[in-house]
């Protein structure tokens, strides 16, 4: 499948149609119906004391299921994986992402509540307090173009994802800011509908600006997660239903995520060595080709990873925000973030110095008071949500070392 990346590069995203080809709907349908009943029973067995019978089902206002989970997917839903190695996906991503190392990241489904909950906020899916400000994410995705894209695909007829065209590229306006302090939940000027008949996809930049604009018990399952350069895996179990190829496919990428974790704690540790060359060789090899602007994001990448790091070895150690802590205990590897085994690569003393040659572009990247800004998933906190460090770029952090 053929795709313009110069108008997904301006506008931020791109509808597909046919993404799930017609004759393979139905099937499709089946599997994630039956993956579907299969969650409901483990949602039902970990409700709350105080919840419905069906737990999450009956309480959520977007019950969302990883197809992934363990004891979910058997020989006949296996084909439910299939939709994130179809070249209408895998390829598209590939076509896309800022190199052609598409991997699957979760696979995910979004279902239809039991009761009509309405809209949700407009959002990005920018989070400063373990990514990097709005301006600096933005001008890497211009230079370099995005690591990670994001696909929304029905099974059903769906319109409740809207878009800000462009909004991927820019700040908020201040109409924006002051529509989106009044109420998040209305429509905002400028943004329109993705209008996806079943089976087709929107495939998108996840800095932009967009809207569950209703979620109503009307009938809904829609595929949702992504396609990144930085693959994670915590349990491949699943894959053995799987065919031959897709399991090779899988193994493959499982290789990458390995090799990029080795090369992920050589950077820090070329930092702790006071090492500039073997600082930037790494960066090179983490996304070879990848130009200044990325190289400053993957370097605060590295900043929130040497701070979790610190917190993982020794909880005291730094000052974290429950928001902060609760992240840390979980990978999150589009952004670098191994998760708390790759911690355990580091000894403490590591810890101590990665943290305290790290410590300088921290507070680059914090207010003195707390500030917030409309239209994120986040709350106020310290960390800055649009603007780039003051006057330090690559060459500061590395000459803050001394």
């Amino acid at each position: 499948m053929a795709v313009n990346r110069d108008q997904f590069m301006e506008q931020g995203f791109l509808i597909l149609r046919n993404v799930i080809p017609p004759d393979e709907l139905d099937a499709a349908r089946a599997s994630y119906e039956a993956l579907l009943e299969r969650q409901k029973a483990v949602w039902a067995g970990e409700r709350k004391p105080d919840d419905p019978p069906g737990g999450a089902w009956e309480t959520s206002p977007q019950p969302r299921m990883n197809i992934g989970n363990p004891g979910l997917l058997d020989e006949k839903t296996a084909n439910a994986v299939d939709v994130w190695l179809h070249e209408n996906t895998v390829g598209v991503s590939s076509q896309l992402l800022c190199r052609p190392e598409a991997s699957v990241t979760e696979m995910n489904v979004m279902c239809s509540p039991v009761r009509d909950r309405g809209p949700a906020n407009w959002h990005r899916d920018v989070h400063p307090i373990d990514m990097a400000p709005l301006q600096v994410l933005q001008e890497d995705v211009m230079e370099n173009g995005p690591r990670y894209v994001q696909w929304n695909i029905p099974l059903y007829d769906d319109n409740v994802l809207w878009v800000v065209p462009g909004s991927h590229r820019r700040l908020n306006t201040e109409e924006e800011n002051r529509q989106l302090s009044a109420d998040p939940r209305a429509p905002l000027t400028g943004g329109i509908p993705a209008e996806l008949k079943a089976g087709d996809g929107v495939v998108y930049i996840n800095y932009i600006t967009h809207w569950g604009s209703n979620y109503s018990s009307k009938l809904r399952r829609t595929i949702v997660g992504g396609h990144s350069i930085y693959p994670y895996f915590k349990d491949l179990e699943f894959a053995k239903y799987l065919s031959p190829s897709a399991q090779a496919t899988f193994d493959r990428w499982a290789a990458r995520s390995r090799r990029l974790q080795d090369l992920t704690e050589s950077t820090l540790r070329a930092v702790i060595n006071k090492d500039a060359s073997a600082y930037q060789a790494g960066l090179d090899k983490l996304q070879p080709g990848v130009g200044e602007k990325g190289k400053l994001t993957l370097t605060i990448y590295l900043c929130k990873a040497a701070k979790q790091i610190s917190f993982l070895k020794n909880p005291d150690s730094v000052s974290m925000t429950e928001d902060a802590r609760r992240r840390a205990m979980g990978p999150h590897p589009i952004t670098l973030n191994w998760g708390p085994e790759f911690a355990g690569r580091f000894s403490l003393d590591d810890a101590k110095t990665l943290w305290e040659r790290f410590k300088a572009l921290d507070a680059k990247l914090q207010s003195p008071e707390e500030v917030f800004v409309p239209g994120f998933q986040s709350g106020p906190m310290r960390y800055y949500f649009n603007e780039a460090p003051a006057d330090f770029g690559l060459k500061e952090f590395v000459a803050s070392w001394s």
